[in-house]
């Protein structure tokens, strides 16, 4: 390891990439530029764990993530090293356990100063205290700012007295208007430091998919969104540019099937790996609404999206075990089940319920689908038909979505799963009619599943009750070329509300304080009121 004094004394710095994939508005960047006095190393690490393919995994990808999110993150790595080349400079990757590449890094090129986004997920905060310490050890100079988020959640969660809010409002009454808010950003750098000698650390250029071992054939329809800074800026410009739209943007009446020209502005995915950032882009949309006479306001406006992105980061910093159920103290305890066969028909695609089935394949084919469309399918997995446990939809989120990001996703698995945040569990998604309402000729049902694409659209969202002669017209029999429904959703939605208001009882008895020996009597105890149920249906009948 480096003495402190050679450390403290040396004039290069290094920044380290995870988020924060961009040039503009990047506080760490722009510190560590205007700071090195010598080289500047622009690094980021590979970690082999993340991104080498794993064929026992359940769709294309690693063992972490689908090959959608790795094929954006390789984009956003290719457009960030070009920024950087017009600069002066170019991105060092390396490969390895991200701690131990980092250190060896810190060593090698005896570095006076390191920078890195701060980053609030449980991983990377174990990761940062590791490389922090040592750089402390070490005399190195650590500069760490928040700017992923438009607030610092420790801040907001100090200012409600050491817990986060678990409201939106709540949240937006504690935060009030960003710091940052007040003077113009930042969001362009005039020149980097060149890079200085790498020693023996070995670098590699940004690795395409085929250089890390994935078949670039091995999805028939890939992801129409590019990775990167330069795309993240182009479509921020293309979708602020109808200031009428910003305006008038009001959440709930987006069109969940419109999919060629989503009714969003996809902006997520940049938002997740920081190609754009969402202090630009608050700024951006704040300088429209200074031009309009009038504007939609929080929760529904655009800006109130972007605040959500912040409340779920602060509730996720200020909650421990928030990815889980279990000793997560926000969170409801219910006796989901664990049944494999309904997760596997979900997830693959095959519920026999076809608005469902096509957001599911639209999942693994782009990594992304409107935020109605998520709902529609976490509420069906969850409390609206199969009462299938929320953190295996979790599990398939996180892997496929381009813009799986660590705490808006278990925020919204908690939430539409009713365990927490939301408790109104007997407003359902209707598998069959939701959809209709916004596409009742079933175009993004014929796009995402051809086998459906010549029934009627009298019977496109529900095949089963087409009469035989017009499924073989169709070419779609159901039952062979196209699966029957794995649940009666009338039957399973009353089950489903059944059984969540005993677990919510339950949970109100006991004040939260819910065992694991209360959750095994209270399945057992639902299991023989569903028996019982099953019995006397058979008798009427």
């Amino acid at each position: 390891m480096a003495s402190p004094a050679s450390a403290s004394s040396s004039s290069s710095s290094l920044m380290w990439f995870r988020k924060g994939l961009r040039i503009h508005d990047n506080p760490a960047l722009q510190h560590a530029a205007a700071r090195a006095c010598g080289p500047l190393y622009p690094v980021f690490v590979i970690d082999p764990r993340y991104m080498e393919p794993d064929r026992a995994a359940f769709s294309p990808g690693s063992s972490r993530a689908g090959v959608n999110r790795i094929r954006f993150l390789l984009e956003s790595l290719a457009d960030l090293d070009s920024g950087l080349r017009r600069l002066g400079s170019r991105l060092l990757v390396l490969k390895g356990e991200p701690g131990e590449v980092l250190l060896r890094c810190l060593e090698e090129w005896n570095v006076g100063r390191l920078c890195f986004e701060h980053d609030t997920e449980p991983y990377y905060q174990a990761l940062d205290k590791r490389v922090k310490d040592f750089a402390s050890a070490a005399g190195i100079e650590t500069f760490s700012p928040v700017s992923h988020t438009l607030y610092d959640p420790a801040d907001i969660i100090a200012r409600n007295g050491g817990k986060p809010p678990l409201s939106y409002q709540s949240f937006l009454k504690l935060a009030g208007k960003p710091s940052w808010a007040a003077s113009p950003l930042s969001t362009t750098l005039a020149s980097v430091p060149p890079v200085g000698d790498v020693g023996r650390c070995e670098i590699f250029e940004v690795p395409t998919l085929i250089e890390l071992g994935y078949n670039e054939t091995e999805q028939d329809e890939v992801a129409p969104f590019r990775g990167g800074e330069t795309a993240a800026l182009t479509r921020m410009k293309e979708a602020l540019s109808n200031k009428a739209w910003v305006a008038d943007f009001e959440k709930p009446k987006g069109d969940p099937s419109a999919f060629y020209k989503p009714a969003t502005t996809v902006l997520s995915p940049y938002l997740k790996f920081g190609c754009l950032s969402s202090r630009y882009f608050y700024q951006c949309i704040q300088d429209i609404y200074k031009d309009v006479k009038k504007h939609t306001s929080p929760p529904v406006s655009l800006l109130g999206q972007l605040l959500w992105r912040d409340f779920f980061y602060t509730a996720a910093f200020g909650t421990p075990n928030f990815d889980k159920m279990k000793g997560n103290r926000i969170c409801k305890q219910i006796p989901w089940s664990d049944d494999e066969q309904l997760l596997a028909a979900w997830r693959e695609a095959r519920t026999g319920y076809p608005w469902i089935d096509a957001i599911m394949v639209q999942l693994h084919k782009w990594g992304w689908m409107h935020h109605l469309a998520r709902h529609c399918v976490a509420c069906f997995l969850t409390r609206g038909d199969l009462f299938v446990h929320w953190e295996k939809g979790r599990d398939v989120f996180e892997r496929l979505l381009i813009d799986s990001d660590w705490a808006v996703n278990n925020g919204n698995w908690l939430w539409l799963s009713c365990s927490s945040f939301f408790y109104q569990y007997n407003r359902i998604y209707s598998p069959i009619t939701f959809g209709k309402k916004y596409d009742p000729n079933g175009n993004y049902i014929r796009h995402f599943l051809p086998v459906l694409k010549d029934m009627p659209k009298e019977y496109i969202y529900e095949p089963w009750k087409a009469p035989l002669s017009i499924q073989t017209k169709a070419k779609c029999v159901i039952g062979r070329d196209y699966p029957n429904p794995v649940v009666s959703h009338d039957m399973a939605s009353k089950e489903c509300r059944r059984k969540l208001a005993e677990a919510y009882a339950v949970n109100q008895r006991l004040n939260g304080t819910v065992s694991d020996e209360d959750l095994k009597s209270l399945r057992r105890k639902l299991e023989e009121d569903q028996e019982k149920e099953l019995r006397h249906t058979k008798q009427r009948r």
